[in-house]
C-alpha cells in the first residue's frame, strides 16, 4: 500500500474516533434526565413493601446486580422494596447539556474529550454496537453533580467493622468538603472559579476531627480538568506535622486502614484515560435509592440540630437499613491499563438519571468479588432544608464490604448544598499546614 494511502486511511479513522455517530436531539436529553417520564419501571412480582431475602433472591435475580444477588443468597441483609422515584437534577445543568452536547465529542486517543463546555457530555442512550460507549458513559460519570458544585459533610461518621463478630473495631469522625472549579452550571461564580492557575476541575478536601491519634490528618484530591494530567493527593498527618504527595500507586492502598482505598471514593476517583472503559447493558436494577424522611434513623448521634442518621443492619451491621428502588441502570465495566494495579476489574452500576454510581464492584487479580460499595442516595426534597430543590441526589450513607476478609467500613453524613462553606483556599496545599 503507498504512502498516500495510507495516510488516507489513517486521516479517515481519526475523523471517525473523533465524529458523533449521530447528532444529539432534545428527545435524546430528555430521555437522559427524565428516564420516567412514561412511566416507572417494573418486574412480575416485585411491589413497593415487599422484603427480598435469603429465601425468595432468586426471584428477583435479573433485577439484582450480582453483589447484591450473592449477599442475599448468603444471608448478609433482606432488602425493603420501596417507591421509584424521581430525581429530576438541578435545572442548571440539565439547561447545559441542552446547549452544549452536540458540540461534544470523543478526541483519538482515550482520556480526550472534545468541545466539552458543561453539563452531560453524552445524553445519547448508549449502544453495546458502539465500541466507545463505556467511554462516552466514564465522561457522564466524571462530569456528573455527585455532591453538586459546593458541598459539605460535617460530622462524616466512620466505623470499621468485622462483620463475622459484629465487633466496631475503630471509629472516626470527619468532615468533607466538595468543590467544582470549572463547568459550573447552579451556583456562582458560573462557569468558573477564578483564578484557577492549577486549571483545577474539582477537589476533594477530608480532615479528621477523631480519634485523637489520627485527629487533623487531612487529605485534598485535586482533580485536572486535562485528564492526561494525573490527579493529585496530599496526606497531612497530624502527629508528624508534614505535608506528603501520595504517589500514584497509593491511591490504591487501604485509607487510614479502612476498607476504602482512595480510588474507591465515590465510586471510583481516577482518570478516564487510566482505565478500559466497555459498556455491558442497560438494565432494570434495585438501587439503593430512598427518601431520608423514611428511613430507619438511629439515636446514636446527638445532633443539636435534630438530625438522625441512617441507620445500619444485617451482617455485622455493614449494611444501610434503607429501601431499595427499581430504576434504570448503565452497567460500565472498567479495567486498570497498568499491569501492576491491585484489581482486575470494576463494574459500576451508573443510575441512568443521577449517574451516579450508587453501585460497584470491585474484582481482584484472580478475577474473583473483593468488595462491594453501596452509596445510599437520599432524595434531596426529603432531606435537611438546605438541600430541598437543589436537584442533587444525595450520598447519606455508604458500605464498603470486602467479602473476602469479611470485614466492612461503614459511614454516615450529614451532608448539604454549602455554597458559602467552601471557599478555594481550603483546596489548596497551604490550607493543609494550618494545623489544629
Amino acid at each position: 500500500m503507498n504512502t498516500f494511502k495510507k495516510s488516507l486511511i489513517a486521516s479517515a479513522a481519526a475523523i471517525a474516533f473523533c465524529t458523533p455517530a449521530l447528532a444529539v436531539t432534545d428527545a435524546d436529553i430528555e430521555a437522559s434526565f427524565s428516564p420516567y417520564k412514561n412511566g416507572m419501571p417494573s418486574f412480575p412480582g416485585l411491589e413497593v413493601g415487599m422484603v427480598i431475602n435469603q429465601a425468595n433472591a432468586d426471584k428477583f435475580k435479573e433485577v439484582l446486580d450480582p453483589a447484591a444477588y450473592q449477599l442475599l443468597k448468603d444471608g448478609w441483609f433482606e432488602m425493603k422494596v420501596g417507591e421509584t422515584l424521581d430525581f429530576a437534577l438541578a435545572k442548571g445543568y440539565v439547561e447545559a447539556t441542552r446547549k452544549n452536547a452536540a458540540g461534544v465529542k470523543l478526541g483519538e486517543k482515550p482520556g480526550e474529550l472534545i468541545g466539552y463546555v458543561a453539563g452531560r457530555p453524552f445524553p445519547a442512550a448508549p449502544d453495546t454496537k458502539d465500541p466507545r460507549a463505556g467511554e462516552k458513559l466514564a465522561w457522564n460519570f466524571k462530569y456528573g453533580i455527585n455532591w453538586g458544585e459546593s458541598a459539605t459533610i460535617k460530622p462524616f461518621y466512620w466505623q470499621y467493622r468485622n462483620a463475622a463478630t459484629g465487633q466496631v473495631e475503630r471509629n472516626l469522625t470527619m468532615e468533607f468538603h466538595f468543590l467544582n472549579f470549572k463547568h459550573r452550571t447552579d451556583v456562582e461564580p458560573i462557569p468558573d472559579i477564578l483564578p484557577n492557575a492549577a486549571n483545577l476541575y474539582r477537589a476533594n478536601y477530608i480532615k479528621v476531627l477523631e480519634p485523637k491519634d489520627l485527629r487533623n490528618t487531612q487529605l485534598l484530591l485535586q482533580t485536572y480538568d486535562d485528564d492526561a494530567k494525573q490527579n493529585d493527593a496530599y496526606l497531612y498527618l497530624g502527629f508528624q506535622k508534614r505535608v506528603r504527595r501520595l504517589a500514584t500507586g497509593q491511591t490504591t492502598d487501604a485509607f487510614l486502614g479502612s476498607d476504602m482505598m482512595i480510588e474507591d471514593f465515590e465510586g471510583y476517583t481516577g482518570r478516564v484515560s487510566e482505565m478500559k472503559w466497555t459498556f455491558l447493558g442497560t438494565q432494570n436494577i434495585l438501587m439503593p435509592y430512598f427518601k431520608h424522611t423514611e428511613a430507619k434513623l438511629t439515636d446514636q448521634y446527638q445532633d443539636p440540630e435534630g438530625y438522625k442518621y441512617v441507620d445500619f443492619e444485617g451482617k455485622g451491621n455493614c449494611l444501610p437499613a434503607i429501601t431499595w428502588q427499581l430504576r434504570k441502570v448503565h452497567v460500565l465495566q472498567a479495567e486498570p491499563l497498568l499491569p501492576s494495579h491491585p484489581v482486575s476489574k470494576r463494574l459500576l452500576y451508573l443510575d441512568a438519571q443521577v449517574m451516579g454510581a450508587s453501585r460497584s464492584m470491585v474484582y481482584d487479580r484472580k478475577g474473583e468479588l473483593w468488595k462491594t460499595l453501596t452509596v445510599a442516595k437520599a432524595h434531596p426534597d426529603f432531606h435537611l432544608p438546605a438541600n430541598k430543590g437543589s436537584g442533587i441526589a444525595l450520598d447519606d450513607a455508604f458500605s464498603q464490604i470486602d467479602v473476602q476478609a469479611q470485614h466492612c467500613t461503614t459511614s454516615q453524613f450529614k451532608g448539604w448544598i454549602d455554597v458559602k462553606g467552601n471557599p478555594p483556599s481550603i483546596f489548596q496545599v497551604q490550607n493543609l499546614r494550618g494545623g489544629d
